[in-house]
């Protein structure tokens, strides 16, 4: 009895041993990454905030956009202090000082929400040791089979390692350690592993898929960025150039400031919400709301607010004290999911056109309708609408404005209390978004 629980103790270590090796593994590669991207990225914004000074010093001191040999300059600081950091030109007769601090105040929500984003991603290792650790489970019920084989006296317990647990999980063992980033893939060719093979290959692939899901996520939420620090870094040089003389200069400026600040705190906002429900840690707080009702008052603001469209709602004052839409959910998100869809529909439809809100009840649920006249879309691309940060070719020709995060949130909250989606467009003629929670 006791070498068959050594030996099942022995099989269960193992698993975790492995499980471990590949989530841990994967932490350290993905630490590297990260690191080497913060490196480029502080190195790019020093290069943009020197040519900026640069930018406004004497013509004098110039030659071929670059500042003459006689000039030293260099960044300059006191400690870890930020605050004593500074670019420092040492002019003949003076010297000019560019704190860095000025520059990294307008800005700093952006590293900001960068460190976040990858100390979330770093701390998701534990996540996928467990999750390695299910998988593996299988090898622990090889070893508690051979135990069981070896009290009936079916084989002798000496024997039984070459046929049983403790050898197959050193062949699984070296299987996995042949596995590579590039190859992912688990193979040992034996028949009695190939179960376990097949949920460490689905594991390994599902991880695979989330890590090119991130990358693509970070790569798309850098190029939403990079547009409003662009616009913010331009007028800032404007401001600096012509802002202190010329009102007109001045007051462009911080406007479009002001614009460009809200749209990035918007975004941020976004991603920060799409972020803490990946990680599970946005919470509803469901109680029974009357769906008919969120409609209605949708609409009534939406027709306050919005000028632009003919808005039509089919609810009325019967439906909202009508027991059958009474649902179980989170008032305040149910409400988001459908201001979201309503304002993409006002995005995309042409001013004068209709946006109709309606309201559905079957026996096992309750239902939204948004339906506008807008520019609609293809097959193809309806079946995208609710990837982050994606947008029809046909939105962005017509120039509207925004982070195509917004159909991505509504698909979260929708998910979360267990509802669907239903999305019908044509081309010239409009879409449907019908969104159904159970009761």
């Amino acid at each position: 009895m006791s070498f068959a629980n050594d030996r099942l103790s022995k099989g269960s270590a193992r698993a975790s041993s492995i499980a471990r090796s590949i989530g841990w593994g994967n932490w350290w590669r993905r630490l590297l990454r990260w690191l080497l991207f913060d490196l480029l990225l502080a190195a790019i914004a020093l290069f943009i905030f020197a040519c900026t000074c640069n930018d406004t010093l004497p013509a004098s001191l110039m030659a071929s956009g670059r500042i003459f040999p006689n000039c030293p300059f260099g960044l300059f600081g006191d400690g870890m202090s930020v605050s004593t950091w500074r670019y420092e030109v040492m002019a003949p007769g003076r010297t000019y000082t560019f704190p860095l601090l000025d520059a990294i105040e307008p800005i700093w929500p952006i590293p900001a929400f960068i460190l976040l984003w990858q100390l979330i991603d770093l701390f998701g290792v534990f996540g996928e040791i467990r999750r390695v650790r299910r998988k593996l489970q299988p090898l622990n019920d090889l070893a508690i089979m051979a135990d069981a084989l070896s009290q009936a006296g079916v084989v002798d317990p000496m024997s039984l390692s070459a046929a049983s647990g403790v050898d197959k999980i050193a062949t699984l063992e070296q299987a996995i350690a042949r596995a590579s980033v590039d190859s992912p893939t688990v193979s040992t060719g034996d028949q009695d592993l190939r179960p376990i093979e097949i949920a460490l290959n689905n594991l390994l692939r599902q991880m695979q898929e989330a890590k090119l899901q991130q990358m693509r996520f970070v790569n798309d939420a850098s190029h939403e960025l990079r547009t409003p620090i662009a616009v913010i870094q331009g007028y800032v040089g404007m401001l600096d150039r012509w802002g202190k003389t010329d009102p007109k200069v001045l007051e462009e400026s911080i406007e479009a400031l002001r614009t460009e600040s809200d749209h990035m705190q918007e975004l941020v906002e976004q991603l920060l919400f799409l972020a803490r429900g990946d990680s599970g840690r946005n919470t509803l707080q469901k109680e029974p709301i009357n769906l008919a009702d969120v409609v209605r008052e949708v609409w009534e603001e939406s027709e306050m607010i919005d000028a632009d469209h003919v808005y039509t709602c089919t609810v009325d004052e019967g439906d909202v004290n009508d027991p059958r839409y009474l649902m179980v959910g989170d008032l305040v998100m149910v409400k988001q999911s459908l201001r979201i869809i309503v304002q993409n529909a006002q995005k995309y439809s042409a001013t004068g056109t209709g946006i109709r809100l309606s309201a559905a009840t079957d026996p096992t649920g309750v239902s939204y309708i948004v339906q506008d006249e807008g520019i609609g879309m293809s097959e193809e691309d309806a079946a995208h609408v609710f990837e982050r940060f994606w947008r029809a070719d046909g939105a962005r020709n017509e120039g509207t404005e925004g982070s195509g995060l917004g159909l991505s949130i509504a698909k979260w909250i929708v998910d979360a209390h267990g509802g669907t989606i239903e999305v019908v467009s044509r081309e010239g003629v409009g879409t449907r978004f019908t969104v159904r929670f159970p009761r």
